[in-house]
């Protein structure tokens, strides 16, 4: 596929840039995430955090396109309904309605969604942007791929069979949401959260406990 054409006349080859040019969400945007992951300290955000923010505002450009008119939090909530693994089938299937009835097409919207790999990939191949990563952010990160990679695994082999399960009438299951999730409860501070949450944030409540 040949590059597309950016909004400053040059070309494009990733994703994320296609996205910033569909979406209108301004090539200043592109600047703002290379110094958001660039950042020094309790300033930088990770590209789990980027992200997400991205793909909020393409749900944003999305509902304002459609003239919906988004209050304030609903952006949030309806990209927390649309993916989050605990949203019941029902309520997804509400909101997606919701959406359709407006004239967005939730399949494309849902494929143009982001992973953390496509912002990185954005960043260094086309903003030329480099993080120094330190052994322990290296660690933790492969760590999440490795825990992710499994949890994603476990959920493609439950639903497999699961389906010919129900498809060989050996059991009785309609419609059906699964869920797959590693949590940890730190006994000390008595927080809990699933292992990609702990590591994002850099470990449970104890240190915030401590200071109280």
């Amino acid at each position: 596929m040949a590059p597309e054409n950016d909004a400053a006349g040059g070309t494009t080859n990733t994703k994320v840039g296609r996205l910033i040019d569909r979406y209108d969400l301004g090539r200043e945007y592109g600047e703002e995430l290379e110094a958001a992951w660039t950042a020094d300290g309790s300033e930088r955000k990770s590209l789990r955090d980027l992200a997400e923010e991205f793909n909020h505002r393409v749900l944003a450009s999305a509902m304002d396109e459609a003239a919906m008119s988004p209050l304030d939090g609903e952006v949030d909530n309806i990209y927390r309904l649309l993916t989050q693994d605990e949203v019941t089938a029902g309520v997804r299937t509400e909101v997606r309605g919701q959406l359709e009835r407006n004239g967005i097409d939730v399949n494309q919207l849902e494929r143009d969604f982001v992973t953390y790999q496509a912002i990185r990939s954005y960043l260094q191949n086309e903003c030329g942007a480099e993080y120094e990563r330190t052994s322990n952010e290296n660690r933790i990160e492969r760590t999440a791929d490795s825990i992710n990679n499994l949890q994603a695994r476990l959920s493609s082999v439950c639903e497999t069979n699961l389906d010919q399960l129900r498809d060989t009438d050996r059991i009785t299951l309609d419609d059906y949401h699964l869920f797959v999730s590693v949590d940890v409860l730190c006994e000390a501070c008595d927080s809990q959260y699933t292992v990609s949450e702990l590591l994002e944030r850099g470990g449970c409540d104890c240190d915030e406990t401590e200071r109280r």
